[in-house]
């Protein structure tokens, strides 16, 4: 699947735990804030049910 560059606005304190967690990790900043955001929507369709994708196009 075709990854797709978007523009995400942080506060400063949100970015530098974000880049400390990364760091940690071994992880580029933008691969640690994909990962969290893949686990927040596996907790979201964990709670609701799976996202319906033909829906959203």
């Amino acid at each position: 699947m075709a990854k797709i560059a978007t523009q995400i606005r942080l506060d400063e304190e949100m970015h530098r735990k974000i880049k400390y967690i990364s760091e940690k990790k071994l992880r580029s900043l933008n691969s640690q804030m994909e990962y969290f955001i893949l686990k927040g929507i596996e907790q979201y369709e964990k709670e609701h049910g799976a996202i319906p994708i033909s829906d959203l196009l």
